[in-house]
């Protein structure tokens, strides 16, 4: 009764903004595209769409077949790439979501291996900030995440590949280079450069600074981490980021890495799947080799 070709149809009227242009991403005459729609109408017993002047408006019916199609058509479209893929002898792409900005470095050094061990897949990463990794992955968009900030959720799986320690970076000369370690208050009077990510999402603030009450004097948002670090080497400024990518940036850039409080803070980065393809032996194998990866140096 419910076919793929229902479901692209609402998904491409509530895409596009009408019947016609629907119509023509889908290859079909708006007449055809209508009758599917009536029988379909006829056949559930319940009106789709409901007319509104030139506009079309979802009815409840419709906005359930529209969630339906945004959840099954990716499926669809991922299984019939793969499955072309495994007729032509190939093995497919894939698709990685970076929720961790400073890891970009560390995950080089992991596809570097991988793409020698497995030299009929290929890789595309995914690097946006405000990137929402949890609903690309269960949306089809990619096929692992990696995140310092899992969500375990049903359908998920998530494995942590390497500890890590967040560390305030500060220029050579600055007045707290040699400290052991600093406090909440001592941050509060400086400018932090932090990627373009909401504080909510970083642990500088949701780990140190917001649980103490206290918050930078000046925050700064800088999307590069080469001119993020520039910018702290010449006193503009202090950040958090990974100990071991501080360390590889001190060695031609004058910035030290400082504990974050008494006890610093621990971190993990993760890689998340969709449970179902966990055991898919070309994603296993990335995984496998991510935990033998454990910094850029």
């Amino acid at each position: 009764m419910l076919e793929r070709i229902h479901l692209s149809i609402v998904q491409e009227v509530e895409k596009r903004g009408s019947l016609t242009a629907a119509a023509d991403v889908l290859c079909l005459t708006q007449s055809a595209l209508s009758h599917a729609i009536r029988k379909l109408e006829q056949q559930l017993g319940t009106d789709i769409w409901l007319r509104e002047g030139r506009r079309l408006r979802l009815t409840q019916a419709g906005q359930q077949v529209l969630a339906l199609a945004n959840r099954v058509l990716p499926q669809l479209v991922l299984a019939e790439e793969r499955l072309q893929q495994f007729a032509k002898g190939q093995r497919g792409t894939l698709r990685i979501g970076m929720e961790c900005h400073p890891c970009y470095q560390w995950l080089l050094k992991v596809v570097s291996p991988y793409l020698s061990a497995w030299p009929d897949v290929d890789v595309d990463v995914k690097q946006k900030f405000q990137f929402g990794g949890m609903g690309a992955l269960f949306g089809y968009e990619i096929d692992l995440l990696v995140t310092p900030d899992p969500l375990f959720k049903p359908g998920l799986h998530f494995e942590p590949v390497f500890d890590y320690e967040q560390v305030l970076v500060v220029a050579a000369s600055h007045p707290l280079a040699g400290a052991h370690h600093v406090t909440p208050r001592q941050v509060a009077k400086e400018v932090l450069i932090t990627y373009p990510v909401s504080p909510d999402r970083l642990d500088v603030y949701t780990q140190f600074l917001t649980p103490a009450g206290v918050a930078p004097r000046q925050h700064k948002t800088i999307e590069t981490t080469d001119i993020l670090l520039q910018m702290v080497a010449s006193g503009r400024g202090v950040s958090a980021l990974p100990r071991w990518l501080v360390a590889h940036y001190a060695q031609t850039m004058p910035v030290v890495p400082v504990q974050l409080g008494a006890r610093g803070i621990a971190k993990q980065i993760y890689l998340g799947a969709r449970e179902a393809d966990v055991d898919i032996d070309y994603l296993r194998a990335f995984i496998d080799i991510a935990r033998q990866t454990t910094s850029v140096a």
